[in-house]
C-alpha cells in the first residue's frame, strides 16, 4: 500500500516524502479504468495516459500491474523525450524492500537478456547498413515493374501469367520482411523516416495498413506468445501445439463459451431430427402441432441464452 500523497495522474511536485508502494497494492491496479506501472521502480499511473498513447492503449494495458522497465525502453529511441511524458504521470515509488521486478518474473532471465543486449550493442548488431536497405528496396521495385511490364507487354497468357507470379512472389516475400524491419523503427534514427518509407512499402507495395500491422505487432513484441495479449498466437481455435497450449486453452474462458455454443447447436440439431422423425411417423393431426413446436422452441431458447452470454462475456475481456 502507499504510504500517502496523490495516487491520481498529473502529480508532480511533492513537497513531501515520495510516497512507496509493494507489488500487492500495484497488481491490483490492471483495469482497464485503472492502470499503474513499474519503470526503474517508480510508479506511474497511466489511465488517463493510456488512450493518447502513440503505440496504442493495448500495448501499455500488457503491463499494467507490471515492471515495464524493459519494454519501455526497447520500444522508445529516445529516452530523454519520451521521459518528459513520464512525469506528470509519476506517483510513487516501490518500497525499499521491495525486488525491482514484479512476482512471477525470473530475475536470473532478466539479467541474461540484458546481457545479451549489452553484447549486441557493443559488436554493433543494431547498426544499420543504409546501403543494404536501398539496394533491397531498389530491387523490390524492380521486380514489381518487371511483373506488371510482362503482362502489358505480353498479355496474361500461360506462360506470362507464370512469370510474372514468379516474380511478384518473390518481391512480395521481399518487401514483407523489408515492411517489417521498417515497421519496427528500426533502419533510421528518425522515427519519421521510417515510418514514411513503411507506409509506402506495405500501402503502396503490399496493400496493407501500417498502422493495423504496428497495431498488432508491437503488441506481439510486447508480449511474445503470451495468451490473450499476443495477437499472432490467436489461433486455438483452429490448432494448438506443444504440451502447454491444449490445457491452456481447455481452461481458457473462450473455449467454455465455444463448447458452450457447440452443446447448444448440438441439441438444436438434435430438435431438428425429432421434429423430422415426428413427421415421418405420427399423422399430421392438430394435438401433435404444439409438441413439435415447443420442442423447437425450447432448444432454440437455450441456444439464443448461451451465444447472448457468451457475447456480453467475452465483450468484457477487453
Amino acid at each position: 500500500m502507499g504510504k500517502g500523497g496523490n495516487q491520481g495522474e498529473g502529480s508532480t511536485e511533492c513537497k513531501t516524502p515520495m510516497p512507496t508502494f509493494r507489488w500487492e497494492e500495484i497488481q491490483k491496479h490492471n483495469l482497464r479504468t485503472d492502470r499503474w506501472l513499474v519503470i526503474d521502480r517508480k510508479v506511474y499511473n497511466v489511465t488517463k495516459w493510456s488512450q493518447r498513447h502513440p503505440g496504442g492503449h493495448r500495448v501499455i494495458g500488457h503491463y499494467s500491474g507490471e515492471d515495464a522497465t524493459d519494454a519501455f525502453r526497447a520500444f522508445h529511441l529516445d529516452l530523454d523525450f519520451v521521459g518528459k511524458f513520464l512525469k506528470p504521470l509519476l506517483i510513487g515509488e516501490l518500497a525499499p524492500e521491495e525486488p525491482s521486478l514484479d512476482r512471477g518474473k525470473s530475475s536470473q532471465i532478466t539479467e541474461d537478456f540484458r546481457a545479451l543486449k549489452k553484447t549486441a550493442e557493443d559488436m554493433n548488431l543494431f547498426k544499420t547498413n543504409h546501403l543494404f536497405f536501398f539496394l533491397l528496396l531498389s530491387h523490390i521495385i524492380v521486380m514489381e515493374s518487371i511483373a506488371w511490364f510482362t503482362l502489358s507487354h505480353f498479355g496474361n497468357g500461360w506462360i506470362p501469367t507464370l512469370i510474372t507470379s514468379f516474380i511478384l512472389t518473390t518481391s512480395q516475400a521481399q518487401a514483407g520482411w523489408l515492411q517489417h524491419d521498417y515497421g519496427h523503427l528500426s533502419v533510421y534514427k528518425k522515427s519519421i523516416w521510417n515510418h514514411i518509407v513503411h507506409k509506402f512499402v506495405i500501402g503502396h507495395l503490399k496493400g496493407a495498413s501500417a498502422n493495423w500491422w504496428n497495431h498488432r505487432h508491437f503488441q506481439h513484441h510486447a508480449k511474445p506468445n503470451i495468451f490473450h495479449k499476443d495477437p499472432d498466437i490467436k489461433s486455438r481455435h483452429l490448432f494448438v501445439l506443444g504440451e502447454w497450449q491444449p490445457l491452456e486453452f481447455m481452461t481458457s474462458h473462450s473455449a467454455k463459451c465455444m463448447q458452450s455454443n457447440f452443446n447448444s447447436l448440438l441439441s438444436l440439431t438434435v430438435a431438428v431430427q425429432e421434429l423430422a422423425e415426428i413427421n415421418a411417423t405420427l399423422p399430421e393431426d392438430a394435438s401433435s402441432v404444439p409438441s413439435r413446436v415447443q420442442i423447437l422452441e425450447n432448444h432454440v431458447g437455450q441456444l439464443t441464452t448461451v451465444c447472448n452470454s457468451s457475447s456480453r462475456e467475452s465483450d468484457t475481456l477487453f
